[in-house]
């Protein structure tokens, strides 16, 4: 009896799990199927259901950590103005020499970076940005996905480099995280043009 109506609540459980939407939601559901299916399994001794959810488990919860560390970071990175390597997870590691250009202006824009070491300038507005500073990032928001500036490395460093449909998979996979990156983007695009503002002011009075 009770075997039986474990097995008709994590059928129900996993039939919900497909009308969900985000992707935490998605993993949390997935993680009481698992565990609905892990006690029918243990209770009518069926080992390949056992063995099934046992490895089924641990994958769903460490999708559901990962979700919940992203968007906790993206969290405090707005609220504490901190660098995007909260991202690196999800990114792949450049290393650059000095001198090469990473795009120039009018390119089409597919990834955005954030700088781990090293310096690199943004050659029309003429900043200089550093480890922790993220470059990019307008293309992704900008209609024609274009790049407004070019840039070129100044000092050997290194980028940690994410694809626009890596971040647009992030953002519809939870919208949480879409929600804080917007909003650490316009933080972003506010800082950008107050040093933009600033240097053309230092060079015009200098």
């Amino acid at each position: 009896m009770w075997p039986d109506i474990l097995a008709y609540i994590a059928i129900a459980v996993s039939l919900f799990a497909y009308a969900m939407d985000g992707m935490i939601a998605l993993r949390l559901i997935g993680l009481v199927s698992s565990v609905v299916f892990l006690v029918h399994g243990v209770i009518t001794v069926s080992y390949p259901t056992i063995v099934e959810q046992a490895l089924i488990l641990p994958v769903n919860a460490y999708g559901l950590f990962k979700m919940l560390r992203l968007v906790r970071q993206s969290r405090e990175a707005v609220e504490g103005h901190q660098t995007m390597e909260w991202l690196r997870p999800f990114s792949s590691r450049l290393s650059i020499p000095a001198g090469q250009i990473l795009f120039r202006q009018g390119d089409a824009a597919e990834d955005m970076y954030c700088i781990h070491s090293g310096s690199f300038r943004l050659a029309e507005s003429g900043l200089l940005l550093g480890p922790g500073a993220v470059v990019g990032e307008l293309g992704f928001l900008s209609p024609g996905n274009r790049r407004t500036q070019t840039l070129q490395c100044e000092e050997p460093g290194v980028l940690l480099r994410i694809s626009y449909d890596r971040l647009k998979e992030l953002y519809f996979q939870n919208p949480k995280f879409g929600f804080y990156f917007l909003r650490l983007i316009s933080s972003r695009l506010f800082e950008n043009h107050a040093a933009a503002v600033e240097a053309a002011s230092a060079r015009a009075n200098g």
